[in-house]
């Protein structure tokens, strides 16, 4: 049972509202054929949406088999848009590289239903409307009448219980249109049709009952139904599954791509460029920044941080050379008439020689360092202790002479070779000098059991021998 009690829709339409339906109250049977009529703008399609739940009413109740849809949640909408209502369309709506039975089987992929009962149940509505020949063509391959009660079939399909046709005749010649309407005559023994049309004389030959529209408002109803005076056994409310299996989504989809080959690949091929794109970008700045990140590396591995235990303060140092240049700048001017005295060399030595000496804690930095929680130790490639000690080391020459691993001994060595003579006295002379420089050079050791650190290995190559396998 359907019942439309005082429904009024509004419209917002920039700063004003449009009412189209006025306080709209009808009752409907449970079967019969009802026409609606009314000029254009009368709200006749308007109506035919509320009732079929495309559309929510502003004001009044809409109520279906004894339950007010004020209740109804969006769930509910779904429900019954699905179980309870099959909508025609003037434009058939049909979908033009799926075939007439697969038209008609779509209607009940969100339902749930099988393929085998979904075939099943096409197949006799298809008959049921006389195109049992008709399954395998394509809509392009169908006039307008037999595109029209496919879109009647796919209505039919779910065993609704209100069919809702919108201009079903209006794009159709009269005799195709009076086959149409027989045929909606016929499903109106069962089922209760509402037909919009603009067409009086058909609907006045196939119709049970009109209904007029205008501005709005009923203003004539050849057939009024009173619920109140008839008892009718509540039909028990229609539910069930809303949603289409992975596995049927998945054939049409396939489908659609098959049917569309051209514009698939194409789609197909301006997406791999995107994508591609995409990743060439990402792996550039990858790249790029891996590349950042082993030049910072290598720079600041040649230019280590050293951390001794006595430093000069090099503040007071430059503040002495500071004021040592201001003296000389703005000295006592002298004449010509003899040689005077300039301490601007004594005062720089004295300076550096008198520097502030900063002495540094580095057993407590040593066992900060060296805490696994330290924050410095993520941004360290590498960390040595050295103690300043000096070795003696000794090796054997070409001629299996035993000789002094150092400087002084392997230039001493040099000079005589290349030039003659004897530079003993010489290096004994710039020994403290030439001893600043070292032959050997303890190697950076590896984080646990590795005798030598990674930054080592990366910044050599070894092309001859092996590294240290141990001490």
């Amino acid at each position: 049972m359907l019942i439309l009690q005082n429904i009024t829709k509004d419209y917002l339409v920039g700063g004003g509202t449009i009412r189209a339906l006025r306080g709209i109250s009808l009752n409907f049977r449970k079967s019969e054929f009802v026409s609606v009529l009314g000029p254009s703008g009368c709200g006749k399609t308007t109506l035919l949406n509320l009732i079929g739940g495309l559309d929510h009413y502003t004001q009044g109740d809409l109520i279906i088999n004894d339950r007010s849809t004020n209740e109804y949640r969006d769930k509910d909408w779904d429900a019954y848009r699905n179980h309870s209502i099959g909508f025609v369309f003037q434009s058939y709506n049909l979908i033009p590289h799926q075939s007439v039975l697969a038209n008609v089987e779509l209607a009940l992929t969100l339902s749930g239903v099988s393929k085998t009962e979904r075939r099943k149940r096409a197949l006799k509505v298809l008959d049921q409307v006389g195109l049992s020949d008709q399954v395998g063509k394509r809509p392009s391959q169908m006039s307008g009448g037999q595109m029209q009660r496919v879109a009647i079939a796919r209505a039919l399909i779910n065993d609704p219980d209100i069919l809702l046709a919108d201009e079903p005749t209006g794009a159709l010649d009269s005799e195709t249109s009076t086959q149409v309407m027989a045929l909606l005559r016929e499903i109106a023994k069962d089922k209760l049709v509402i037909m919009v049309t603009h067409n009086a004389e058909l609907a006045a030959e196939y119709s049970t009952r009109i209904i007029r529209l205008l501005d709005g408002a009923v203003t004539g109803d050849t057939d009024p139904y009173d619920a109140a005076a008839e008892e009718t056994p509540r039909s028990p409310a229609r539910s069930g599954s809303l949603s289409m299996s992975f596995a049927t989504a998945l054939s049409l989809s396939l489908n659609n791509l098959m049917t569309k080959k051209a514009r698939t690949i194409l789609t197909a091929f301006a997406g791999s460029i995107g994508i591609i794109g995409i990743a060439l970008i990402m792996s550039l700045s990858n790249g790029i920044q891996i590349y950042i990140d082993r030049v910072q590396e290598d720079t600041l591995s040649s230019y280590p941080i050293e951390i001794d235990a006595k430093a000069a303060d090099l503040s007071s140092l430059v503040s002495s050379l500071s004021g040592i240049h201001e003296e000389a700048a703005g000295g006592e001017a002298h004449g010509d008439d003899a040689v005077y005295s300039n301490v601007i060399i004594y005062d720089l030595m004295n300076s550096l020689t008198s520097a502030d000496t900063q002495t540094n804690n580095l057993k407590a930095f040593k066992e900060y360092l060296d805490d696994p929680d330290c924050p410095v130790r993520q941004y360290a490639s590498a960390v040595r202790y050295t103690y300043g000690m000096n070795f003696d080391i000794y090796t054997k020459d070409k001629n299996d002479h035993i000789v002094k691993s150092d400087v002084i001994e392997l230039l001493e060595s040099l000079m005589t070779e290349m030039y003659g003579g004897d530079y003993s006295t010489y290096f004994a002379t710039m020994g403290d000098f030439y001893s600043q420089f070292e032959v050997w050079e303890e190697m950076l050791a590896g984080d646990g059991s590795d005798l030598i650190s990674d930054t080592v290995k990366n910044q050599y190559d070894l092309l001859y021998g092996s590294w240290p396998q141990s001490y």
